[in-house]
């Protein structure tokens, strides 16, 4: 056995089944090693969407998404997916090879310091120096990614590593033990009691869920804790799902471009408790207001967040799913009738109102229908821009999923994502939702859905511009608009032939329910244009 074959036996024993990537010379080993596996390998068209890919698949199904691109151009390519998942705290095992060891440093053709250039993307990263450390590494990326506040693990191997022999291949057993890294599961007793002896004596509670809650899978538990004590529920931008939108303890996203009434509740409330949130400007623009006259619990997995942005009453690490089942075990008397009422109250009329003329489509309730007709276990996935806000405002989520990338905002995510998801859960069905902007930025990845049969379905909300940009331009510079225009775009019936895929076109009100019943009605892939107005804004 020689490296490149120890590596495909690691992901192997790992339960890794797909590898999204992009190949060259220095990983040629690699992937002719895995030929003789049946993990599946997904030839992306740019390297950057491997990541985005393998960030879907991890989304959907809770493991390790797995990539592998050559070095030199492929690994700084995927840099910027890298840099979204660890945003996100999404687990990642990224391969990428490299030039000879001995040539390392000399600048030869396609070398790229991958490691020191990722460096601040990276939950951890190794440069692989002895094939014979190989089944070590690969056991300890995965479990690093995996486990704590979850993130991307870089992993990059010199082709001589990767042609080298492997004495004995022997891939550790049991848990990893590593002195550095000692991750936070259960939350402190003492921290716990001190949250339900404050919540009991709450008259304005409100639980504030971010995507931690969905990485550690405890929105069950959540929802139990939530409807338990009569607690209302609102999410930041990457927790979107973690309460079914339908639910009556819900009301909203929170932020700059949150629902009013999620916002008024985490002004008004007398007790924030933050779960899996790092409070960060997009849900929190002035972390003063959830400190001032009011107690702030935070709790999350990872201790270097907790006070960062905010100083809490209560901090609390650890994972939310474990938490939020200890915190169930304690009996606690409240009543919070009073404070849902006034909250009912607020979303009626703060509800939002806003209308497109009889020329475009309405993108609000366009998504709110579409999402309406979606399967109850879909997957939404909305690309960056305005898009992504009409979708977190309107969307509505059951037993599915949404995915977007929050933190890092990055545009074009959402095909190769939900390329990613639909491999993971072949089962279900998954929309993709992006701008005219950032569908240029990916479309290319139509080749890879026709290549290996992946049956996503794609809206472009097309408006001919940059539409988030454009409307800050108008803004903040008064109207003064630079380099926002996309004339020049493609024809989209014309694409969607040249790809094989069949195309809807949907551009007045009053068609956008045969529209939607049409892209819905099959399993196979559909490319939708939404037509709407180039002025229509977020707020």
């Amino acid at each position: 056995m020689n490296g490149a074959q120890a590596m495909v036996k690691c992901l192997e024993l790992e339960g890794v089944k797909t590898v999204f990537g992009y190949p060259g010379v220095a990983i040629c080993p690699f992937y002719d090693s895995i030929l003789d596996s049946d993990i599946r390998t997904v030839l992306i068209r740019t390297e950057q969407n491997a990541a985005h890919a393998a960030s879907g698949m991890a989304r959907v199904t809770g493991k390790v998404g797995v990539c592998a691109v050559t070095s030199g151009p492929g690994a700084t390519n995927l840099i910027t997916g890298i840099a979204t998942a660890f945003a996100d705290s999404i687990p990642l095992v990224c391969i990428t090879g490299q030039v000879n060891s001995e040539l390392i440093g000399s600048d030869v053709f396609q070398e790229a310091d991958i490691t020191g250039a990722a460096e601040s993307f990276v939950k951890y990263s190794y440069l692989v120096k002895n094939a014979e450390d190989i089944p070590r590494i690969f056991k300890e990326a995965f479990y690093i990614a995996n486990t704590g506040r979850k993130g991307p693990v870089l992993i990059d191997v010199p082709i001589d590593v990767q042609n080298a022999p492997v004495g004995k291949f022997r891939y550790p057993e049991g848990d990893v033990m590593l002195r550095t890294y000692k991750p936070t599961v259960k939350g402190h007793a003492v921290q716990i009691k001190k949250v339900m002896a404050e919540l009991e004596k709450a008259k304005r509670p409100v639980i504030c869920a971010g995507g931690g809650v969905l990485l550690s899978d405890a929105q069950d538990m959540l929802r139990a804790f939530a409807h338990r004590y009569q607690v209302p529920v609102v999410t930041t931008m990457m927790g979107i799902g973690a309460m079914q939108t339908e639910d009556e303890l819900y009301f909203g996203m929170v932020g700059n471009n949150g629902a009013p009434c999620a916002n008024r509740a985490m002004n008004d409330a007398d007790m924030v408790i933050m779960v899996g949130a790092r409070v960060a400007d997009r849900a929190v623009n002035q972390p003063e207001i959830i400190t001032r006259d009011k107690v702030l619990v935070h709790m999350d997995v990872d201790p270097a967040e907790i006070g960062k942005n905010a100083g809490p009453t209560i901090p609390l690490v650890g994972d939310a799913k474990h938490i939020f089942e200890d915190m169930m075990q304690i009996e606690i008397r409240c009543d919070h009738g009073l404070w849902l009422q006034t909250l009912y109250e607020y979303s009626q009329i703060m509800k939002e109102t806003r209308g497109s003329g009889p020329s475009y489509i309405d993108p609000a309730e366009f998504i709110r229908k579409l999402s309406d007709r979606m399967e109850r276990d879909a997957i939404y996935v909305a690309d960056v821009g305005q898009n992504q806000i009409w979708s977190c405002r309107n969307c509505i989520v059951r037993d599915g999923k949404f995915l977007t990338s929050g933190g890092m905002g990055t545009m074009g995510y959402s095909i190769p994502a939900a390329m990613g998801a639909k491999l993971g859960c072949p089962d279900r069905q998954v929309v993709a939702v992006c701008g005219d902007g950032s569908f240029q930025m990916s479309m290319m990845e139509l080749a890879t859905m026709r290549q290996h049969g992946v049956s996503v379905k794609i809206i472009v909300i097309a408006n001919g511009c940059l539409g988030m940009v454009r409307e800050y331009q108008k803004n903040t510079y008064g109207g003064r608009y630079s380099v926002v225009d996309l004339s020049g775009s493609p024809d989209l019936s014309k694409l969607a032939e040249a790809y094989g895929i069949r195309f809807i076109r949907v551009s007045g009100r009053g068609e956008e329910d045969a529209a939607i019943d049409a892209f819905l009605r099959d399993d196979d892939s559909v490319l939708m244009e939404c037509i709407i107005d180039p002025m229509d804004t977020v707020k």
